[in-house]
């Protein structure tokens, strides 16, 4: 088996978990570098996901790594881990997770939430629609992980291998991504021509 083969085989068999268990403690989730997917018990919008991996009722949508890649030159890399990343997808706002931003523009009608700029007007989020967000995950969104020294290599080519619809980095060749960039594009475009809220916080528990 092609070292390809093997890390789409440990990926695709991780056990994903649901929210509560990710916040649960102690964290299953290890504070190590690696590759993670997000799972959905109920679309976040009409996807074709014939392609996709499905597995126990769940269908993989999403992949991201932890930490990104060092920067060129020998910049300091980033301490973020899976434990650290996973969480903030669970619990933090627009701002600070490409996923929560991408949930919330497919599902803003459904859940009457919108982008907005909030503090001092460089930051988006869902604003006090980050509860219903996390809300939303919490009953559909389950991750699953696998350690990795240098997650950034396994990623691309996972993406390569996989349709996984939700990504954007590096999958401009799959079929949905030109309807998420403009989702997401008019997201941002509607929050501009709103008016500046206080920040409210993010997602919470």
């Amino acid at each position: 088996m092609s070292q390809h083969s093997e890390e789409s085989a440990l990926y695709l068999a991780a056990m994903p978990h649901t929210r509560e268990q990710v916040l649960a403690r102690p964290c299953p989730v290890p504070a190590a570098p690696g590759v993670y997917g997000w799972w959905f018990r109920e679309l976040p919008t009409t996807l074709d996901t014939s392609r996709c991996v499905k597995k126990d009722g769940l269908t993989l949508l999403y992949t991201g790594i932890s930490p990104k890649k060092p920067p060129a030159g020998g910049g300091a890399p980033s301490r973020q881990t899976l434990r650290t990343r996973i969480k903030t997808h669970y619990t933090g706002n627009a701002a600070g997770s490409t996923l929560r931003l991408t949930l919330g523009s497919l599902l803003a009608d459904e859940l009457g939430i919108a982008l907005r700029r909030v503090g001092s007007g460089n930051r988006l989020t869902f604003h006090t629609g980050e509860k219903q967000l996390s809300e939303w995950m919490h009953a559909n969104a389950l991750a699953s992980w696998i350690e990795s020294v240098e997650p950034w290599e396994v990623e691309q080519r996972l993406i390569t291998a996989l349709d996984v619809p939700l990504n954007l980095d590096s999958n401009g060749h799959n079929e949905f991504y030109p309807i998420l960039k403009t989702v997401r594009s008019e997201a941002r475009r509607r929050a501009g021509e709103l008016p500046v809220l206080p920040n409210p916080g993010v997602g919470g528990r």
